[in-house]
């Protein structure tokens, strides 16, 4: 005589206050979420904007995007602990809803490669005197015009198809 066994996948639950405590290090609660790749880079930019500080130039401005990058990074781990926790409660594992995201959503732009290739680009050569920390900071805006100038028009390409 054979017996069936219902095997059900285990729920996985994440504390959104742990989340929280864990991203005072912007990039831990994003690995304690289990979104490494996500962590790593929150933690290099916060690396690179911590090298910024030390540097001098650029205050306050740039001690006031330190703090609100560390409270976007706890912010942002709480609200991916609290969406794995609506999965986890609708009976969808975490790997299986990602895995539904990356299919749903279509990708075919460049536009965010390029634009974080160029501002790598920018900081290495300041970091390496070709251009100077002040004119890089005199010019900063130009990436938020560029940015919104991205924006409208995904918007608009999105709209006529």
């Amino acid at each position: 005589m054979e017996e069936k066994i219902k095997i059900e996948p285990k729920k996985i639950t994440k504390s959104p206050a742990l989340a929280a405590i864990l991203s005072f290090l912007p990039g831990v609660g994003s690995m304690y979420n289990g979104l490494f790749l996500k962590g790593i880079i929150q933690l290099i930019i916060f690396a690179g904007l911590v090298e910024a500080q030390s540097r001098g130039g650029g205050q306050p401005f740039l001690g006031i995007l330190l703090a609100g990058y560390i409270f976007y990074a706890i912010f942002d781990a709480v609200h991916d602990a609290q969406k794995i926790n609506a999965r986890a409660g609708a009976g969808e594992s975490h790997l299986t809803a990602e895995i539904e995201l990356e299919v749903e959503k279509p990708s075919g732009s460049i536009s965010w490669g390029l634009i974080l290739i160029g501002l790598g680009l920018v900081f290495l050569l300041a970091n390496f005197d070709v251009i100077s920390w002040d004119s890089f900071l005199k010019f900063w805006p130009l990436a938020l015009l560029l940015l919104g100038l991205k924006l409208i028009i995904d918007h608009f390409t999105a709209k006529k198809s």
